[in-house]
């Protein structure tokens, strides 16, 4: 029998809080240590080029496509096999923890950094990756390296793609150094496996120690933007204004009534950013912006209350007459289910190392959702700690949970390649 991987744990935890560094701000709100990291910033790229230094050291050969997907490989004793894949993110959103995304990648590495510690060699090539944009906060669309490496979006419409100062995704690849030759398409591997923080209060709440995740539910993202009349606050007829403002308002109550109604199922739904112009408070607004981010396990039910939206946004103008509304789609995925076989492989492998287990889905994004349309795919979840707080300072998880994250992780990695 092959000996179990040693997972140095330390190493795992040293390694988390190196990265964390970079990009680390001190968060009024809860006075705590942040991370602002956001994708191809400067922050990012130093983090880039501190992972391909990690990576290399472990032995593997470094590529980066054109969508800067950053990926390390340990041959296999056969190599022409198809590779496993397990990986993540390293980008953040401006106010996160240390964990989301970066516990995958650097999980990744564990198991790599474990098998050179034990000399072995598995029959399987297996590929450490680290996706680009995963988190969608700077170009707009979450999961965006792997979506384009799964064929689902293109490379040219990524590449367009601009932050809030115009600034393209395409340009900034070119200007950090990470607009890679290596073609974007990837070749379906023989399987994904990503370790990740729940992000969530389930595991917490029932006391297990780690997440099979069964799959990853709906997700829909669009940006509203309402042109009314801007209009001196104090002198201006209530019946005479188009208040963009208040239009905004309504938005917001409607989305919480329609989650409130139960009509969709386990609908979720954020406006998770408002803004409004010239911004005076003695001025009616001219302009809002929001946009609205629904998830439903449910495609059915997803499909329902996005139709039932639109129909709203289209009955604003009535109160209003001569309001605008336009709206952009951002994001939209389906609900995927992971693979069956990997999801029982981690249950096994957890069952051996003596650690609990719940099936759960996700209620996050993850770039395991875009890899599965290519390979089997499954995840790890670990458990998060003050009711599984993420893309918050407070987002944490034990070294001891990382570690046992890790372990099946690499169990389960090795048992695939092997």
């Amino acid at each position: 029998m092959t000996k179990e991987l040693t997972i140095n744990s330390e190493r795992l935890w040293n390694s988390l809080q190196e990265l964390a560094r970079i990009g680390a701000y001190e968060d009024r709100a809860t006075g705590l240590t942040g991370v602002n990291r956001q994708s191809l910033t400067d922050e990012d790229a130093e983090g880039r080029r501190l992972l391909i230094d990690w990576l290399r050291d472990a032995g593997l050969a470094v590529t980066v496509d054109q969508m800067g997907n950053i990926f390390g490989r340990r041959e296999g004793s056969e190599p022409d096999l198809d590779p496993v894949y397990t990986g993540s993110h390293i980008d953040t959103v401006s106010t996160a923890g240390a964990f989301d995304g970066c516990l995958g990648v650097l999980g990744a590495l564990e198991v790599v950094r474990s098998l050179n510690d034990r000399g072995s060699t598995t029959r399987r090539p297996i590929v450490v990756a680290a996706w680009t944009e995963e988190e969608g906060v700077r170009f707009g669309t979450d999961m965006l390296g792997s979506a384009v490496a799964a064929g689902r979006l293109s490379l040219d419409y990524a590449h367009a793609l601009a932050d809030a100062a115009g600034k393209t995704l395409g340009d900034e690849l070119e200007r950090t150094g990470f607009k890679g030759e290596h073609p974007v398409l990837l070749d379906p591997p023989h399987a994904y496996v990503e370790c990740h923080i729940e992000q969530g209060p389930v595991l917490l709440r029932e006391d297990t120690q780690l997440g099979v995740v069964t799959g990853g539910q709906a997700i829909s993202w669009q940006r509203i933007t309402l042109g009314g009349r801007a209009a001196h606050a104090g002198t201006t007829p209530t019946e005479l204004r188009i208040d963009a403002g208040l239009a905004a308002a309504r938005i917001v109550v409607k989305v919480r009534e329609m989650v409130d109604s139960g009509d969709y199922g386990r609908l979720r739904a954020t406006v998770g950013h408002i803004a409004t112009s010239p911004g005076l408070p003695s001025v009616v607004p001219d302009r809002a912006e929001l946009t609205v981010d629904l998830r439903n396990p449910d495609d059915g039910c997803m499909v329902a209350a996005e139709r039932d939206l639109a129909a709203f946004l289209e009955t604003l103008p009535e109160s209003q007459p001569g309001l605008a509304v336009e709206t952009r789609r951002m994001a939209r995925t389906n609900q995927v289910p992971f693979s069956g076989e990997i999801q029982n492989l981690i249950a096994t492998s957890a069952e051996e190392l003596g650690y609990s287990t719940s099936h759960l889905m996700s209620g996050a994004g993850h770039d395991a959702q875009e890899i599965a349309a290519i390979t089997p795919t499954a995840m790890i979840f670990v458990r998060g700690q003050y009711d599984g707080v993420s893309h918050n300072p407070r987002e944490y998880s034990t070294p001891e949970d990382c570690a046992a994250g890790v372990r099946v992780l690499a169990a389960t990695v090795e048992k695939l390649a092997s």
